[in-house]
């Protein structure tokens, strides 16, 4: 292996939040490029979490990086528990001196959401929507505490605030939700502040987002699998801009890997335009624009979707 196809041999990644979906795809592509990479969940082969799927594991993760070329470390964690975040920090302290890339991926939220979209905020049940913040928002600020003294040791760190959204589609366009949209754009005025507290260490703080992500769960919803997802496009066919959490792994390691990605610094980003950037494509070869996709549709109802990818 070379520089080129391991750009991240010898550094140390926390991904938080990486039993599935998008935070499972970038572990294993930063895996891929050489990494080593601690993964963090509350799911494992003893234990479910509140999410209820048994399917994913941190520990299945792990070996999927170990697989790709990386080194995966699969360490049980709350990010809601302050004291188990601060034992994994030190633990990686202990085990490798340094921290190198923090990914914020923590959500776990979907089972919250259910027949709540439209709904005015006094609908909700409060329970269901402080808890929405808890995990999007709370998880990732316990975390950044206890992992960015690590992180600003050593210079040119970079954090990643995975959400749901940009600024350009967020900032005029209500997630129907209000806890919701709430829990998703905190991470990105996050990614802003971070920018300006890394500064002194040379780092860099960014949000990206996915588009529509074909995760295992949104799969099951539709009652497809990778294989057959465009099935799902008869029953909706905007499904077809939808994308693999491959794209946003290749997304967040290709800026991992960049020595230049200070130009990023405080942006909100997502994977398609990224992947314009970077010029790597989605696991079929594709390059899909969700977020293009859906701004397009609003002017031109005729907007393809096989046109954005």
């Amino acid at each position: 292996m070379t520089t080129e196809t391991r750009p991240l041999d010898g550094r140390t990644v926390l991904v938080a939040g990486a039993t599935r979906g998008a935070g499972r795809a970038i572990a294993v592509q930063l895996g891929a490029a050489g990494a080593t990479v601690y993964v963090t969940g509350r799911t494992t082969r003893d234990r479910i979490s509140e999410v209820g799927r048994a399917t994913e594991t941190i520990e299945e993760t792990a070996e999927l990086v170990t697989a790709a070329g990386g080194e995966g470390v699969a360490v049980p964690t709350d990010h809601l528990e302050p004291d188990q975040v601060r034992a994994l920090v030190e633990r990686i302290d202990r085990e490798r001196g340094r921290l190198d890339v923090l990914v914020n991926d923590v959500w776990g939220g979907e089972h919250l959401i259910g027949g709540s979209f439209g709904k005015k905020t006094w609908e909700i049940g409060l329970d269901d929507g402080l808890r929405m913040l808890e995990l999007g928002v709370k998880t990732h600020l316990v975390t950044s505490h206890a992992a960015l003294p690590l992180l600003t040791r050593h210079p040119g760190g970079l954090v990643v605030e995975i959400t749901d959204g940009t600024t350009a589609y967020n900032g005029d366009h209500y997630r129907e939700n209000l806890f919701y949209d709430l829990a998703k754009n905190a991470p990105i005025r996050m990614a802003f502040g971070l920018s300006r507290e890394l500064a002194d260490s040379a780092g860099t703080a960014v949000s990206v987002s996915p588009g529509w992500l074909r995760s295992e769960q949104m799969l099951a919803h539709f009652g497809v699998t990778e294989e057959n997802w465009r099935d799902a496009t008869e029953k909706l066919p905007d499904f077809a801009v939808s994308e693999s959490p491959v794209y946003v792994g290749r997304a967040v390691a290709a800026l991992a890997a960049d020595p230049g990605r200070a130009r990023w610094n405080g942006r909100s980003l997502d994977s398609g335009q990224l992947a314009r950037e970077y010029g790597f494509t989605d696991a079929d070869g594709s390059r899909p624009d969700a977020w293009g996709f859906m701004l397009a549709k609003e002017t031109d109802p005729d907007t393809r979707a096989d046109d954005y990818r």
